[in-house]
């Protein structure tokens, strides 16, 4: 019979809605070689390595009136065409063209009848480049797969030969009867499996949450702020890209992601101002910042060795204008949130996970969806990449921007991940409350310059 899905999965899709679609993304700008990348030659390099996530080609069923969790199962009707597609901009595309587009792509919610992810081809992009969007249900990346699609299309060699691809047959699908009489079956004859999986998950929504040292310890509410407000249907997208050994630099006074959440901090800062919002000495946002911890479920990102996510509430000091006092503010809250000896640095992350900012996003997406609106303004994630080239299908990664969802009463979600001597910054916000996501993009480039002027 098939897998089910976890209890937090279930729980998890049911509270999608189309103004909250809650799937992670990724955004990867590609330099093509000489023998270009089209869609042909991307569906074949996907239909090679699909079979390493196979939750790829499934997709949710549910069972009749609800009489037992949905359960994964394979999609008869499969067709790579309609989840690999292609798009693209006017010959040459802006930048500005193409993070319009984005936005667009990442809008709208995954179809429930399909496989839970898409992906697409953007052509037309200046000086001869290419994308990859992608789009991925938390439920996908970090459950049975542990990735994302992305991960497993990146090679370290831009010459990669062709591998043989398998013939898959989809597995014959259960009729409602047989699914219906096997969970009540299962119910019968393991009822502590219910007990076991009611358990599983409040331990999981534990371990995301940081039960231990974090979120439930402070109940407070989060300042009020012009970030909360019910997202629209449409999402605009902006972006920024920075030198990596500036934060390197600067962690004397604190970890990279210390030096990374003032930077973010700064582009707040100044982003409010800019606004006409007043603000005071002790004026902070909260953010919602996943960490990755040891100890967790094993394979949790993809590797041997167990990790998991316990995320805090940072008070990020927007109204302290000094920014070598915020840095060493933030990186004082972050070490209080952390428990000696089980924090994960950025080289065994990356060891642990490969190159899979989505597997992290996947679980800040659930923790957010799991708290009140009421207790953060923002998330912020940070997911560490590898610091060498990558290639798609012999295309050049040169570029890599995570997608963060929003939940409901969040207006802007801002990942982060760091490739190849650079850190890259995605801002994913509602079309209607944040218009000038760009002026926010380009505010981070200048808060890291005004943290390291003030500091060397």
């Amino acid at each position: 019979m098939p897998d089910r899905l976890q209890p937090m999965d279930a729980s998890f899709l049911s509270a999608e809605t189309p103004t909250t679609p809650m799937h992670v993304g990724g955004v990867a700008v590609l330099e093509p070689s000489e023998d270009g990348l089209d869609v042909a030659v991307l569906r074949r390099r996907v239909e090679q390595r699909i079979p390493l996530v196979p939750r790829f080609r499934q997709r949710v069923r549910s069972l009749p009136a609800g009489l037992g969790p949905p359960v994964w199962v394979d999609d008869a009707r499969f067709d790579l065409a309609y989840h690999v597609r292609r798009t693209g901009l006017p010959t040459p595309g802006t930048d500005a063209q193409f993070r319009t587009l984005v936005g667009r792509l990442i809008s709208g919610q995954l179809d429930r009848s399909r496989p839970l992810w898409e992906l697409y081809l953007v052509e037309g992009l200046s000086r001869g480049r290419v994308a990859v969007v992608t789009k991925s249900h938390p439920a996908l990346v970090d459950g049975a797969s542990g990735v994302d699609l992305l991960h497993v299309l990146l090679d370290d060699s831009p010459a990669t030969a062709d591998a043989v691809t398998p013939v898959w047959r989809p597995a014959p699908e259960p009729g409602p009867t047989e699914l219906v009489l096997d969970a009540a079956v299962d119910l019968v004859r393991h009822p502590t499996h219910v007990v076991g999986a009611v358990k599983a998950g409040v331990r999981g929504a534990g371990r995301l949450l940081g039960t231990g040292t974090g979120l439930l310890m402070s109940a407070r509410p989060a300042p009020t702020s012009p970030l909360n407000a019910d997202p629209g249907r449409q999402r605009r997208f902006a972006c920024a890209r920075t030198d990596l050994d500036r934060y390197r630099r600067l962690r004397s006074s604190g970890t990279v992601n210390d030096v990374v959440l003032a930077t973010v901090a700064g582009a707040l800062r100044q982003w409010m101002l800019y606004r006409g919002t007043p603000l005071r000495s002790d004026s902070v946002l909260r953010a919602l910042v996943p960490t990755s911890v040891r100890g967790g479920p094993p394979a949790a990102f993809g590797g041997d060795v167990g990790a998991s996510v316990a995320t805090s509430l940072i008070d990020l000091p927007i109204g302290e204008p000094n920014p070598t006092v915020r840095l060493t503010q933030i990186a004082y809250a972050m070490r209080a949130h952390a428990e000696p000896g089980r924090r994960v640095g950025a080289d065994a992350l990356v060891r642990l996970s490969g190159f899979a900012p989505a597997t992290l996003n996947a679980m800040a997406a659930r923790a957010a969806s799991g708290l009140s609106r009421r207790l953060f303004n923002l998330v912020v994630t940070n997911a560490p990449g590898p610091q060498r080239p990558l290639y798609v299908a012999g295309a050049r990664l040169r570029e890599i921007y995570p997608v963060v969802p929003l939940a409901a009463g969040q207006s802007i979600a801002i990942g982060v991940t760091s490739y190849d001597g650079q850190v890259y910054f995605g801002l994913n916000a509602d079309w209607d409350a944040v218009p000038d996501v760009d002026v926010l993009a380009g505010l981070l480039a200048e808060s890291i310059d005004e943290l390291t002027e003030a500091m060397v």
